[in-house]
């Protein structure tokens, strides 16, 4: 009976934030069908592993947290292979519109260790507090706070940096 009720919570907690989900998955991978692989595998293992969660209203960081791990599996067992979307080649074809992103912050998110941009996805870009970032890590509030703001140090110094690197290089 309690399986049932959690299965029911899981499966809103799915459905309501599934947009959500698969921008997290892809904040990790930058491809729209390996983000779609993590999603559907974070959702296989949240279904066969739901007796394990205790608490109903842990359901949404439990989730989260299985989807960051998923992605983080991904990235190691394909840390080789590195593929882009359709979208992304596209991008690069001549004739096409430029997607004027930045890519400073793009390139300094990637650059990170991967204990601070998992910080920074989910607050910044998952606009989560810092309690449900520490518990979607698994961490102590007071370790996410640190880690955040280590990371903004770092991102900060890194982004600086670049437009000296350019202008020493002209």
């Amino acid at each position: 009976m309690l399986n049932r009720k959690m299965e029911k919570l899981l499966t809103r907690c799915i459905k309501e934030h599934k947009e959500n989900v698969y921008r997290l998955a892809y904040s990790y991978v930058k491809n729209k069908e390996d983000a779609l692989d993590i999603v559907q595998d974070s959702i296989y293992k949240a279904m066969t592993h739901i007796g394990g969660l205790k608490d109903p209203e842990a359901v949404k960081s439990w989730f989260y947290r299985i989807v960051v791990n998923t992605a983080l599996d991904f990235l190691r067992r394909n840390k080789k292979v590195r593929t882009m979307d359709h979208e992304t080649i596209d991008m690069h074809v001549s004739g096409t519109e430029d997607d004027y992103t930045n890519f400073d912050l793009t390139r300094t998110m990637e650059e990170l260790p991967e204990k601070y941009r998992s910080v920074i996805v989910l607050r910044y870009f998952e606009d989560m507090k810092i309690e449900e970032v520490a518990a979607v890590l698994g961490e102590n509030v007071n370790t996410v706070k640190t880690r955040l703001y280590q990371a903004l140090r770092v991102m900060r110094i890194k982004m600086d940096d670049e437009p000296s690197k350019e202008i020493k290089q002209r």
